[in-house]
């Protein structure tokens, strides 16, 4: 990494933990605050979530922890909720880069995608839909709710990303990293225990 994208990144990364950007606009506002022509070559997003882990580590090693451990928590309790759907959490969450406020993603693998939002309709649990880029690059339904967390003390947004159950087999593809890119509840109920340990 060169300099000018190792700057794009440091700079990025504190967007992400102090204001709770998505890595795409924290480096898009990055290279705007570091003055730099709008064509500069931006770092990718692992150049990013290193960033992140070291300006955690510097910054935030005496709350982020609590707050992690929150965070996974409300999303496995959304899980649980939801289990008929198959879900699994990504994202900051899932990697261990999350702070309060980050967003908690949840991908759902329906076999009738109109089914999770039917459930939240009769479990009267407001939502907004949309439609997002998916992990495959497709667009997927999105529902995005608002739920509080009460080791925080304030709402959190959780974003159910509606798939069609056939795009599993894709989901579990590891990363560049050699990471499982998402987990389902029994790993995610392993990190809340282990968190409690």
């Amino acid at each position: 990494m060169d300099t000018v994208q190792a700057e794009i990144a440091a700079t990025a990364a504190r967007l992400v933990v102090e204001e709770g950007l998505e890595y795409g606009p924290a480096k898009k506002r990055a290279v705007k605050e570091l003055g730099l022509p709008t064509r500069a070559g931006l770092p990718d997003n692992d150049q990013v979530e290193e960033a992140v882990r070291e300006y955690i580590a510097i910054f935030h090693a005496d709350t982020q922890p609590v707050e992690l451990a929150a965070l996974r928590k409300l999303a496995l309790t959304w899980m649980e909720r939801l289990q008929e759907f198959r879900p699994y959490l990504g994202g900051a969450v899932w990697h261990g880069t999350a702070t309060r406020l980050s967003d908690i993603y949840l991908q759902l693998f329906c076999d009738d995608p109109k089914s999770a939002e039917i459930a939240l309709i009769d479990h009267e649990v407001d939502y907004t839909p949309r439609t997002v880029t998916g992990f495959n690059g497709d667009s997927v339904e999105a529902l995005s709710i608002s739920s509080v967390s009460r080791e925080l003390g304030e709402s959190i947004g959780v974003h159910l990303l509606v798939y069609d159950h056939d795009d599993l087999r894709g989901a579990l593809r590891r990363d560049n990293q050699g990471r499982t890119p998402r987990g389902d509840i029994k790993a995610v109920r392993a990190l809340v225990e282990a968190s409690h340990d």
